[in-house]
């Protein structure tokens, strides 16, 4: 049986964890970056459909044209951060299903409908970023979600020729306190939840 995780876990992961907007200079590496893919690939979703596309932007010449379709205040954090992850979806995923999910032979006809299709992408793909951000933080990295770029731009420039759209962006690396809001409110229980 799972145990429940200590508070220096619960901290790290959610309580004290913040969305960044500042970044120290010390890199993220290559093998730091698959080692968050290879938790975050263990995260559920629909059928172990896992239509999540992830480009991590590193270099100064790939952050220059991700900033360059981005506002202006998130264009000053790509080129900061020391990796920003483009997260996509794959609206080809009915293709893999026959490996990802074998127990169900036929589940890519489920999947004719391109509005299903689409829905199921995105809304998997964004379970998946979100479970990019949760390893992230327990591998002791930061991260700053964010949306404010041009979908469409960043899919010519880092999709083009593929049936991947993009979904939302984060950087990820250490921290600094540059910028940051003081921690904001959140809904209580009772404003958000019911139990039936």
């Amino acid at each position: 049986m799972p145990a429940r995780l200590v508070d220096p876990a619960l901290n790290q992961l959610f309580l004290e964890a913040r969305t960044r907007n500042g970044w120290r200079d010390e890199p993220v590496s290559d093998s730091e970056l698959r080692e968050i893919y290879d938790l975050a690939k263990f995260g559920p979703t629909a059928a172990n459909s896992t239509p999540a596309r992830f480009v991590f932007v590193t270099s100064h010449e790939a952050k220059e044209r991700l900033a360059s379709v981005a506002s202006s205040t998130n264009a000053d954090k790509i080129m900061v951060a020391p990796a920003t992850v483009i997260i996509g979806y794959d609206l080809d995923f009915p293709e893999t299903l026959a490996k990802l999910f074998p127990h169900a032979p036929g589940m890519k006809a489920a999947f004719t409908d391109p509005a299903v299709t689409e829905q199921t992408a995105f809304r998997n793909s964004t379970l998946q970023g979100a479970y990019l951000i949760v390893a992230a933080r327990a591998l002791g990295l930061d991260c700053g979600p964010m949306s404010g770029f041009a979908n469409a731009k960043v899919d010519a420039l880092f999709f083009a020729g593929t049936n991947i759209k993009s979904n939302f962006i984060c950087s990820i690396g250490h921290g600094s306190d540059e910028r940051l809001f003081e921690r904001l409110p959140r809904h209580t229980f009772e404003e958000a939840c019911k139990i039936v």
